[in-house]
């Protein structure tokens, strides 16, 4: 007995023991905490309960070059509810809670305004401090629940709370779309492309922060928004694009890819002057047939030329003093052969021509004869000549994506005796057709390569902090000389030869077509017709004797029956070119005004007969010279106004400037014009200068000004 009673109590020791040593472990436990742990512990609930939160600045704006916008970021609203602030007592509750909730429901339309009702009391029992109501918000829903019961009581009075984010959205959708740029991916995959990308640095502004406190779950609502850090918007990027412009390109774009049943396609519009970029429409053919902006076609896609490239290898000729223009070319009835391969135009029969005619009929036997001839024995010549040009390099664009130009040399190890021939046609070398534009380019604008310029200013808040002026790349590509000589052999492609179909009888084009094999990969060219693809193209300037806009369509692998460069691409070409004449009224040379005549009393050309009556009836002596003369114009003698006749030819154009709008449209409409008017008063300007020859149905822009009181002398 007493064994079992001992045994018990041992047992008994061992549990107090136990439970004494758990005990002491517990307080040494808490003295460590308290004493020596306190700071990791702490800042471990803080983490859990109290954290810091960025506050993202708005992505700033991307606007055409007259401030329209391109792509913007639109504010969208989480909106929540503190429903037990100490300002919404519970007969401010009680009083208000039905009125909000039918309001709610009417704004939102997912609820019954008694379930919304149910939700704000149930809220309201369960102390919420972060109630939802409702997600993806936009701003004039807000301004509305701002109004409503409780929540017009103030934004902390009424509990409201408004957490913004961001979306960015086109408002002019896919055009442009893949210069201005958009989102890919999310979260730290995210990542932009196009103008988004390369100027995100600018246009995403610097994050703020505030303090957010956990309120339940994964709720969490901010600590003290007055304090919060507010973060600082993005800047604006105003680029060169003009988006009439942009919007004609695209559309004469896909009218006639969708014509040809084209793979894609790809038109680049640019100022002369300048560099700066007005257009650049990318179209692509989709899964279902249609064309959208997929690829960057323009600045990306770097390929073989074709007959687009005989302009560098005529102006190396020229530069190096190997032909002229007249210099006698063999086209061998348009057949020859190189090391054992032919080579062909596209028609044959051209003999013995001068070199301005074999440009102009874009003989590949021509061509290639005239730069072997000249640099057979000298082939690096010919290479170093392009690369004097600055073909070969690339122009640094603003936008991300530029295809790498490649011009091979004598130390390739692809060098062969095919490649100088065959280079001096458009192959075995690479471009991108913004490459290729910038040639001709330089050529319209005397020789002077300038970089093609998407972004010309940075503003924040509305100010400008960063202009981006025109870049010349090279101040001169070859000499005067071969400029003028290469100028007439452009203006005479289309005068006279492969792009006659799109001569203007109103104003000069000057430019080259081109048709190009495109090459399969690595099984390189096809010899079955039926699976060879080409790719069509024009690139040029106009007007030819007054450079304005350089431009080059490039159309590839047309199914249609139709493919040279002549057919598919120089009608792009003609229709933006017409475009531009019609709206741009400084696009002519205006004829110079005699200065030295005597300035005209305050009247204006018109009808002699209503003139005269005028001037009588204010006392002035004015008379006629040649009474059938039905228009004529004041001058002033030494003692009284004559009216000198005007004659008006049909077909020529008449001179309008001075005359009011009346009398100026009459004339005009006589002779058949399509009249555009700008301003108020008396004609100032007109587009077609007088003695022009006209046609029927040509547009005319006339310009009319207020005329102007003259400052009176300050003392």
């Amino acid at each position: 007995m007493k064994d079992i009673k001992k045994a018990i109590l041992v047992r008994v020791y061992l549990v107090y023991l136990g439970v004494l040593l758990f005990g002491l472990f517990i307080i040494a436990r808490v003295v460590m905490i308290q004493q020596f742990e306190k700071n990791k512990y702490t800042a471990i609930a803080l983490k859990q309960e109290i954290h810091l939160e960025e506050l993202e600045a708005i992505r700033g704006n991307i606007c055409s070059n007259d401030g329209t916008l391109l792509a913007v970021s639109v504010p969208i609203f989480e909106v929540r509810m503190d429903v037990i602030t100490d300002s919404i007592t519970d007969v401010v509750f009680r009083n208000n809670v039905d009125s909000l909730a039918i309001c709610l429901s009417g704004l939102f339309n997912d609820k019954t305004p008694s379930e919304y009702k149910d939700l704000l009391w149930e809220a309201r029992r369960n102390n919420s401090r972060y109630l939802l109501i409702q997600r993806d918000v936009t701003y004039p829903d807000l301004n509305r629940l701002r109004k409503f019961p409780i929540f017009r009581r103030g934004k902390y009075k009424g509990g409201l709370i408004v957490v913004a984010s961001y979306e960015r959205e086109l408002p002019y959708k896919s055009l442009a779309r893949r210069i201005i740029g958009y989102e890919s991916g999310e979260g730290e995959k995210k990542v932009y492309v196009g103008l988004e990308g390369s100027f995100s640095r600018n246009l995403q502004g610097i994050n703020g922060q505030r303090l957010m406190r956990r309120v339940g779950g994964q709720a969490w609502m901010p600590v003290d928004p007055e304090n919060q850090v507010e973060p600082q918007n993005g800047d604006d990027i105003i680029t060169t694009l003009d988006m009439n412009l942009q919007d004609f390109a695209e559309t004469v774009l896909r009218k006639e890819l969708i014509a040809d049943s084209a793979d894609h396609g790809c038109v680049i519009l640019m100022e002369v002057k300048t560099g700066y970029l007005r257009a650049m429409a990318n179209l692509g053919r989709t899964k279902d047939g249609t064309y959208e902006e997929i690829f960057n076609y323009a600045i990306g896609e770097s390929q073989e030329t074709g007959s687009t490239f005989k302009l560098a290898s005529f102006l190396v000729a020229l530069d190096d003093g190997k032909i002229n223009l007249e210099t006698p070319v063999n086209c061998s009835g348009g057949v020859t052969t190189y090391a054992g391969r032919k080579m062909e135009d596209s028609h044959h029969g051209l003999g013995v021509l001068p070199a301005r005619l074999v440009f102009e009929k874009s003989s590949n036997v021509g061509t290639s004869r005239m730069i072997y001839t000249a640099y057979a024995a000298t082939p690096q010549k010919f290479i170093d000549g392009l690369y004097r040009i600055g073909i070969n390099r690339p122009l640094n664009l603003q936008i991300a994506g530029e295809g790498r130009p490649y011009i091979k040399n004598t130390k390739s190890k692809y060098w062969s005796a095919l490649s100088l021939p065959w280079m001096s046609i458009g192959y075995e070398i690479s471009l991108a057709p913004i490459h290729l534009l910038s040639l001709y380019n330089a050529v319209a604008n005397n020789g002077a390569m300038m970089k093609p310029i998407f972004v010309q200013e940075i503003r924040r808040n509305g100010k400008v902090i960063q202009k981006f002026k025109p870049v010349v790349i090279n101040p001169q590509i070859v000499s005067p000389s071969a400029i003028r000589n290469a100028q007439t052999l452009l203006e005479g492609v289309v005068e006279e030869g492969t792009g006659s179909g799109i001569r203007s009888p109103y104003y000069k084009i000057a430019g080259k077509t081109g048709t190009a094999q495109i090459a399969a990969n690595n099984k390189g060219y096809r010899q079955d017709t039926k699976q060879v693809q080409y790719k069509g193209s024009f690139v040029g300037y106009f007007p030819a004797d007054n450079p304005k806009y350089s431009c080059i369509v490039v159309i590839v692998n047309p199914k249609r029956g139709k493919y040279y460069g002549g057919a598919v691409a120089a009608p792009v070409f003609r229709e933006l070119s017409d475009k531009l004449y019609a709206i741009r009224p400084d696009i002519l040379i205006p004829l110079p005004h005699d200065t030295t005549l005597n300035p005209l009393p305050s009247a204006h050309p018109g009808q002699t007969r209503e003139l005269t009556e005028v001037f009588t009836s204010l006392g002035m002596n004015a008379q006629p010279i040649g009474q059938k003369s039905v228009w004529g114009k004041p001058e002033i003698t030494k003692d009284k106004i004559i009216f000198s006749p005007q004659g008006f030819t049909k077909g020529v154009m008449p001179d309008v400037i001075g005359m009011g709008l009346k009398d100026a449209l009459f004339l005009l409409e006589q002779q058949g014009l399509n009249v555009l008017v700008n301003g108020k008063g008396t004609v100032v300007k007109q587009s077609i200068s007088p003695g022009y020859l006209i046609k029927k149905g040509m547009p005319v822009v006339i310009d009319l000004q207020l005329k102007q009181d003259k400052p009176k002398s300050q003392a």
